[in-house]
């Protein structure tokens, strides 16, 4: 890949070589004998790197730097500066140049750098290219849902992201998707191009934990023999996210509770203090009320976790959900594991809208993988689902002897016009969708249709 250059100096026998020697290496070059013109040529041709001497006629190369990181935050500024001008240098570095070069230099010495600069940028753009490519994957738009009540949780969540200070608890089931959620709301944020770092704190012991999130210095403990950044300061100016927070120690708690007020805490045997920035998402399948009446999570905590909940409805009360969710995972596995599977048998869809789903979507995504790895391609059958959906049974509620019998039972034909509208609507009324899923010809649907007045 080839990169530009602009290289900006006032002596005209040092703007020649050095751009003579860039070309060679198959840089293209924009040259400036000033800062007005290096900040003209800058806006104009928007080179991938910059080559500045801080000695320049009129504005210097210092406020030229200070003015292109105006412009372009993310400008890779590489300064240029006589021995005695060291302190100028540094300064330049603080403003955000990535590196700086003592005259007199080699060429050598100055295409390594330059090199080295490109590295940097191609750095920069796969980062880029990483994070649009997690915003199309975590757009809320591709959530796949019906559900009053979980879309009604999706536009709070929209709402809260854009406030990127905001502290956000998510609140569901093992399963649900919080982990997700988390990632939607970061990367529809302002911070989405900035670390976005998650920990379980049901995976690790309290000391571990507090280690994992705070860091260490050299000494804080038998086998602190170098000193460890935490997850809280690699994340500075993204987000954390911290899952089963539910299982957190008191004395870590302590700690946390301290960032959230003052964006501030102390190494692991340290005594200086380190500021931070970020947004902090936590999630939890416990009650945290009871939690805190049990005295095992503290009370000031959870009013400061609790900013925007945000409760992720089990699977079970999505039912709606369920076959546009198994529709989905379908098409994510036929591409997976290349194979061609058209939809589920009315027999199948019937089993998998009246399972209970403990492991919610989570459990829903391998019995599809499961069963699609071990089925005929086609439609899947009833026969191939997991012995726990075939076997499981739902009662259907009859009234007792003294109770009023305001609901009576339905004719069979009744039912399989209920499915059908659950599926019509399931699929959005897409007939051909739902012809698929109820395995029947889209013209027998239509037909059924008409004949039995179920609306279109």
């Amino acid at each position: 890949m080839s990169y530009s250059v602009l290289v900006v100096d006032d002596e005209d026998l040092t703007l020649r070589t050095i751009s003579r020697g860039l070309r060679q290496e198959g840089f293209e070059v924009f040259t400036a004998a000033s800062g007005e013109d290096a900040l003209k040529v800058f806006r104009e041709e928007k080179p991938d790197l910059t080559l500045l001497d801080i000695v320049l006629p009129g504005v210097d190369g210092v406020e030229v730097l200070r003015q292109l990181k105006q412009i372009n935050p993310a400008a890779i500024v590489v300064m240029m500066s006589a021995y005695h001008m060291v302190d100028r240098a540094v300064e330049a570095m603080k403003l955000g140049a990535y590196d700086y070069l003592t005259k007199p230099f080699h060429l050598a010495d100055m295409v390594a750098t330059m090199r080295r600069s490109t590295e940097m940028l191609a750095l920069r753009i796969r980062l880029r290219d990483s994070v649009e490519t997690a915003k199309g994957r975590y757009d809320f738009g591709r959530v796949v849902t019906q559900n009053a009540a979980t879309r009604e949780m999706l536009e709070m969540a929209r709402k809260a992201a854009e406030s990127d200070r905001t502290t956000i608890l998510i609140l569901g089931e093992s399963g649900t998707g919080k982990g997700v959620l988390a990632k939607s709301i970061h990367y529809n944020s302002p911070r989405a191009s900035m670390p976005l770092l998650e920990l379980n704190c049901a995976s690790l012991p309290d000391t571990l934990l507090e280690s994992e999130l705070f860091g260490y210095e050299a000494g804080a403990f038998t086998d602190a023999r170098r000193r460890k950044e935490g997850l809280l300061e690699r994340a500075n100016g993204g987000t954390v996210f911290l899952d089963e927070i539910g299982n957190m120690s008191p004395s870590v708690q302590a700690k946390l509770l301290r960032v959230l007020e003052e964006g501030a805490f102390i190494r692991l045997g340290g005594t200086r203090e380190i500021k931070i920035d970020v947004r902090l998402i936590a999630a939890t399948n416990a009650d945290l009320k009871q939690a805190v009446a049990q005295g095992q999570f503290r009370e000031d905590l959870y009013y400061r976790l609790n900013v925007v909940p945000l409760c992720i409805p089990p699977l079970r009360e999505r039912k709606e959900d369920i076959m546009p969710l198994g529709l989905e995972l379908l098409e994510y596995f036929n591409r997976e594991l290349a194979k061609k599977f058209t939809g589920f048998t009315p027999g199948a869809a019937e089993l998998l809208q009246s399972y209970t789903w403990p492991g919610n979507i989570r459990e829903l995504k391998n019995v599809v993988e499961r069963t699609m790895i071990l089925a005929p391609e086609g439609d899947i059958d009833a026969a191939y689902l997991p012995q726990e959906i075939r076997n499981h049974s739902y009662t259907v509620a009859l009234p007792t002897p003294g109770q009023e019998k305001d609901a009576p039972l339905v004719s069979l034909h009744e039912l399989e016009d209920n499915y059908i509208e659950q599926v019509l609507a399931a699929t959005g009324n897409n007939k051909t969708a739902a012809a698929r899923i109820l395995g029947i010809h889209p013209t027998s649907l239509l037909r059924r249709l008409k004949r039995e007045k179920v609306p279109e």
